[in-house]
């Protein structure tokens, strides 16, 4: 049984874009919304290099990397052929609009994975039940 928690409402996200969800340890979240106002969300670490997915270009059901332009999916975190490699996805609900997490996934998925540089330009805003998880302006907001 999953327990959600709620991160931010679906029209936070701008369309084609992200925001991400800092956690306490380990790399952010993030959280993906599409043209057809479909939500993902993926470790925010791109499979190559570590490269900033929440930065990319999202077009359908796909992100491109800021960084060397790779492909990944955003249904499953893969690369697209020829390129290699995955980064892992996380469970997303949506409820009146309200998009959730789950927290076991939040605590836990990809802590064994190595920071990539965060970057400048993330404004913080505001915590999540016991543990802190900061949603966090979308790029190019």
């Amino acid at each position: 049984m999953n327990d959600w928690k709620a991160i931010c409402r679906v029209e936070d996200i701008p369309v084609l874009g992200s925001r991400r969800v800092a956690r306490p340890k380990g790399v952010a979240v993030a959280v993906f919304r599409n043209d057809q106002d479909q939500v993902f969300a993926l470790l925010d670490r791109c499979p190559h290099r570590g490269g900033p997915l929440s930065q990319g270009i999202v077009f359908g059901t796909s992100v491109a990397c800021p960084l060397h332009n790779r492909v990944i999916g955003l249904d499953d975190g893969c690369a697209k052929a020829p390129d290699e490699g995955c980064t892992p996805r996380f469970a997303v609900k949506v409820e009146a609009g309200q998009v959730m997490l789950d927290a076991r996934e939040l605590a836990t998925l990809g802590l064994d994975l190595p920071a990539p540089h965060a970057g400048p330009g993330f404004a913080t805003a505001g915590k999540l039940g016991d543990e802190s998880y900061d949603v966090q302006a979308p790029h190019g907001a």
